[in-house]
């Protein structure tokens, strides 16, 4: 067969005659210009990787830091840029041949992930807390990640004044993920976001320069629970695949209102088979609530806050909720709300057991940042309860939970880091006994992030749990409000411990001294109690501005 026949059977077989070539190839429309943020992200993370390799060593640790800040702070700005020019209003539309979603919610939780990750890579830039190592400032992170702990190669590279300053651009790969997460607008996207978020995550737990076995311990029980949902997610999206013939969301959707009346043959087996819609839908939500730490989806979450590095815990447990709360969000409002008789009682079920389970589990802890990690299982379920109210002001009063918890959180885990002993952070509860006698500043800080936490009046926590109280109960969850008050109840009761403890406790003559940080800590520390208490003292501002943001384009 001569080579001219081939190529005539194989562009008649791709369906592509000879008159009409150009009507098949479509080159892709991108608007780079609503990508700017995560453009600029992945832009400038890329840059840092080359820094490790072309920049001295030396020289590193100043330049990552200058770059990571400067792509957030730009990111931040290009977020600012789209929301005024209407892209969270008017002109929200659905970008990138269908594959993000340009909308109020999206440019909400982006701003939310870029300010959070801002904030907390202060505290990962941070030198001035462990006492100098052989004339070096050193960091909370390993010299040398691939050296085995204790072992020679190890003591050699702390001598020569290491560090793994590849921890800056890992965090910007993951803030990209992060940025795409909410704003993903088909399924394939929403999985290949989960993974450039996750990745780094799992990478960035086992780095810690302190207590390094318990770190990678807690790296690799996220790298295969984190496995494990990421495969349920994917055999959830392969089964809606299989039942709508798309992993478009608005297609999805359509299906499932019974609008489509185009089937293709190849599905028509498949099609619309509820089996396939209940099954799949069911995987893709266990995969996302294992991101949230959503009972009983929870069980790494203690493990990995404890054994990460601090600043590392408090930067996933605050970006980290918001990307998967905003993914949630439009899945259940966007895809599925056609099927919301079938997951609301599920989701009922999931958040009481979330609330109670979180806040039960939480009086037993005896480590401040397992105490810490059930608080946030809890508040994940004060946050399903906005999300199960299937309202727009069940969205604006989750976006603004969500802006109001990761300030908090990243706060809170920035003073974590300045209790210290011999062996590193003093993280058992019994050392923090008189801290308040010993450093009244520190200990009145950390107690307006506890009594946030607990939901206090004048505190963020209040307004954003009033919110979303108030959204469920006008959405018909009444009895999710009744569960979800009792739970504050009782965490209220260990996070009052806690304050207790600090301050009416006699000091121990060997407890542990608070480090006196530098400007970068305690920019993360200050803006976490301005935000904590602007948001308490007058919210309406805020809340108004996630109720304008809390419209999802279809």
């Amino acid at each position: 067969m001569s080579a001219t026949a081939v190529h005539s059977l194989w562009t008649m077989a791709g369906g592509v005659t000879s008159a009409a070539p150009a009507e098949k190839f479509k080159a892709p429309v991108i608007e780079y210009a609503q990508l700017t943020p995560v453009l600029i992200v992945i832009g400038v993370a890329v840059v840092g990787v080359l820094v490790e390799a072309f920049v001295p060593r030396r020289a590193r640790y100043y330049t990552q830091v200058f770059l990571t800040v400067v792509a957030l702070a730009a990111a931040f700005a290009a977020v600012i840029g789209l929301a005024a020019g209407g892209y969270g209003t008017t002109k929200a539309h659905i970008a990138a041949m269908g594959a993000l979603a340009i909308d109020g919610p999206t440019l909400f939780l982006q701003g939310t992930i870029l300010l959070t990750s801002l904030v907390a890579v202060f505290t990962f830039a941070e030198r001035r807390l462990d006492p100098a190592a052989h004339g070096n400032r050193v960091d909370s992170f390993a010299a040398q990640a691939a050296s085995v702990p204790g072992s020679d190669s190890e003591k050699a590279a702390v001598r020569a004044g290491f560090t793994t300053t590849e921890v800056f651009p890992l965090v910007l790969f993951s803030v990209a993920g992060m940025l795409v997460f909410p704003a993903a607008n088909d399924l394939l996207t929403l999985f290949v976001a989960l993974e450039v978020f996750s990745l780094p995550l799992y990478l960035l737990c086992a780095v810690a320069r302190r207590k390094r076995l318990m770190s990678q311990e807690a790296a690799v029980k996220y790298f295969l629970l984190g496995a494990f949902s990421s495969a349920f997610l994917l055999f959830g999206i392969a089964l809606l695949y299989g039942y709508a013939g798309s992993v478009s969301y608005a297609t999805i959707a359509n299906v499932v209102d019974g609008s489509v009346t185009k089937i293709d043959p190849a599905l028509a087996d498949t099609m619309g088979n509820d089996a396939l819609l209940l099954i799949g839908g069911a995987m893709i939500l266990t995969g996302l609530l294992f991101k949230v730490g959503a009972v009983p989806f929870h069980m790494w979450t203690p493990d990995v806050y404890q054994g990460a590095p601090t600043p590392v815990t408090g930067f996933m447990a605050a970006a980290t909720k918001v990307a998967a709360f905003g993914a949630l969000l439009r899945l259940l409002y966007v895809v599925l709300p056609g099927l919301a008789w079938d997951w609301r009682p599920v989701m009922w079920a999931v958040a009481i057991v979330t609330m109670l389970g979180g806040a039960i589990v939480a009086i037993t802890q005896t480590d401040i940042k397992r105490l810490l990690a059930y608080s946030s299982i809890a508040h994940a379920g004060f946050i399903l309860a906005g999300v199960i109210a299937t309202t727009p002001d069940g969205i604006s009063s989750v976006l603004f939970y969500l802006g109001a918890y990761s300030f908090v959180t990243v706060g809170a885990f920035a003073v974590v880091t300045l209790v210290r002993d011999a062996g590193g952070e003093a993280t058992h509860l019994s050392k923090w006994a008189g801290l308040g006698r010993r450093s009244p500043l520190v200990a009145a800080v950390f107690a307006v992030f506890l009594l946030a936490f607990a939901g206090i009046p004048l505190t963020s926590g209040f307004s954003g749990k009033f919110a979303v109280f108030k959204a469920a109960a006008d959405g018909g969850a009444g009895g999710l409000v009744v569960v979800g008050v009792i739970s504050s109840a009782i965490a209220a009761f260990f996070y009052i411990r806690v304050i207790v403890l600090m301050f009416f406790s006699e000091p121990k003559a060997d407890g542990p001294t608070v480090a006196v940080p530098s400007p970068l800590t305690m920019t993360t520390i200050g803006v976490g109690v301005a935000v904590t208490l602007v948001l308490g003292l007058a919210p309406q501002y805020f809340l108004d501005l996630a109720s304008q943001a809390g419209v999802f384009v279809r």
